[in-house]
């Protein structure tokens, strides 16, 4: 039969074990975005909007989701190594809030090193988050049977604790009606990306 004394300690250490589960369980949150911030929309051409207008893009559909600004910054075919050397000279021009990195996808295509690719979305998240801007990463899925984002994406962003988007970009690429070549969205298929993303920020606390 316990004593009072060790019935309290287990107590105790029980309650420090459900406050510790619960924190590992909390959604990340971001600051509140002001009117006139800037979101940095950093990737390759899943964020370039490679296969829709200009104006169909997941920036441009954002921006008019949640009225802020945000910034387009991808370039198709980019691969995460040459994302990371181009990232400080774009966080430099546009001074962001709040950077949504979409990166790594050609690397996959190209069969580069996925350790590679974890390297440089860390550092990217890294460096920004060192200038103060918030950070929320979204998952590109290698192409095969589960077109699902490789663990990486997953383990970083518990690492440091952002919000994190794992499914939608394989949802559009597994569905043919909102695409528009094997590997980027059509128009329809942005606009999933980015009601997903706004929904993703409304959570979180940003809008």
């Amino acid at each position: 039969m316990l004593t009072t004394a060790t019935a309290r300690a287990l107590y105790v250490a029980l309650a420090l074990v459900a406050v510790a589960a619960a924190g590992c369980g909390r959604q990340p949150r971001l600051s509140a975005l002001a009117p006139d911030a800037v979101v940095l929309a950093f990737g390759d051409s899943l964020t370039f909007g490679t296969g829709a207008g200009e104006q169909e893009s997941y920036p441009a559909q954002l921006a008019r989701l949640i009225g802020r600004t945000v910034m387009r910054a991808g370039v198709p075919g980019e691969v995460s190594a040459d994302g990371l050397a181009r990232l400080p000279e774009a966080l430099d021009e546009h001074q962001p809030k709040l950077l949504i990195l979409c990166h790594g996808g050609n690397d996959f295509l190209r069969r580069l090193p996925k350790q590679q690719a974890a390297a440089n979305v860390r550092a990217m998240i890294r460096l920004a988050t060192s200038r103060g801007i918030e950070v929320v990463l979204i998952g590109t899925p290698e192409l095969g049977l589960t077109v699902t984002p490789p663990e990486f994406y997953a383990e970083v962003a518990d690492e440091f604790r952002i919000p994190y988007e794992d499914g939608i970009v394989g949802k559009i690429l597994r569905d043919a009606s909102l695409k528009s070549d094997a590997i980027h969205p059509n128009a329809r298929g942005y606009r999933l990306l980015a009601e997903r993303v706004a929904e993703l920020l409304r959570k979180a606390g940003a809008i």
